[in-house]
């Protein structure tokens, strides 16, 4: 089971590293990025709803008691996480942004400990720690730092949603279909996107022409659109999902840090972008971090509470 859930989570994680990419072909045909999100959201439920509908109808039943929880996975698991994202890079240096973003293991971990009251394995922290680290260096988060309270504010609660995210998909119960969360997930999540993506302004007729971001490979843009939609989204979120439910959200999310990693390798075979020196060394210490994650998996064991204390206090 746990090895199974890591082959998900590294797959998973491999499929959303195409997103960035991908997204980048629709940018430079003329899409902003805000809109490059909304049209992956809204192509994704709106698939995941037909094939739902048509194959499996039963997990698009929502449990009336279960409708608060889907209405926040769209908007704080889904969507929070995207628009949240792309404000605060208006505000901070990309890299900063992302590792804000990406601190969510750490978030997942200290939730499960303090709240959840779970103990885990010392790997589990060391290998947050050291994944978010590497991700530092892989941004290079040095870089052009500059202080904004409102843009570190942002970035926090996206990293924050992230963690949401994965916690989330930890919790839910039989009752509940994780396709069919996902699908209204996503829809719910471009509902709730409309007023930034603003879809009746986005220029369509983009999607009809071949495009190259600057240094990249020339490829048709609705190739591109698809690829994002079925690769990094629908497959991406499925297997993302079902690597938490077989792990933990604290392993689940630190093993998730790969992304960034392979959206650099991604970006650097379709859109000639780079691999520095710092990004190997960053890369390869959110390797190590996920690796020594996953030692966790299975010795979680809830947090031992002093029985006198608490008879006092019932007291």
């Amino acid at each position: 089971m746990r090895y199974a859930g890591l082959a998900l989570a590294f797959v998973s994680s491999c499929c959303f590293a195409f997103s960035g990419p991908m997204a980048k072909y629709l940018i430079a045909a003329g899409l902003a990025p805000i809109e490059a999100v909304w049209t992956r959201m809204a192509g994704a439920g709106l698939l995941l709803l037909a094939v739902l509908a048509v194959v499996r109808p039963r997990a698009l039943r929502i449990p009336r008691s279960r409708l608060p929880f889907f209405a926040l996975y769209a908007i704080m698991a889904v969507a929070g996480v995207q628009a949240l994202y792309f404000v605060a890079i208006t505000r901070l240096p990309v890299g900063v942004a992302l590792l804000l973003e990406f601190m969510a293991p750490v978030m997942v971990v200290a939730w499960v400990r303090l709240i959840r009251k779970v103990r885990l394995a010392r790997a589990a922290y060391l290998g947050a720690v050291i994944a978010v680290v590497g991700l530092a260096i892989v941004v290079e988060a040095w870089q052009g730092l500059r202080l904004d309270a409102l843009g570190l504010l942002l970035g926090l609660l996206a990293g924050a949603c992230c963690a949401g995210y994965f916690l989330m998909n930890d919790s839910f119960g039989d009752d509940v279909d994780p396709l069919g969360l996902i699908a209204w997930g996503m829809a719910g999540a471009a509902l709730v996107l409309i007023p930034f993506a603003r879809p009746w302004n986005i220029p369509w007729d983009a999607f009809t022409v071949t495009a190259a971001p600057e240094g990249g490979l020339r490829l048709p843009v609705l190739g591109a659109y698809l690829w994002m939609v079925l690769i990094a989204t629908v497959i991406a979120y499925i297997l993302g999902v079902n690597a938490v439910r077989r792990l933990s959200a604290a392993v689940g999310a630190t093993v998730a840090s790969l992304e960034v990693i392979g959206g650099a390798v991604v970006a650097w075979a379709l859109v000639g972008e780079t691999l520095g020196v710092f990004q190997i060394v960053g890369g390869l210490l959110v390797l190590s971090g996920a690796l020594l994650a996953q030692t966790a998996t299975s010795s979680a064991q809830p947090a031992v509470i002093e029985e006198p204390q608490a008879v006092t206090a019932a007291g």
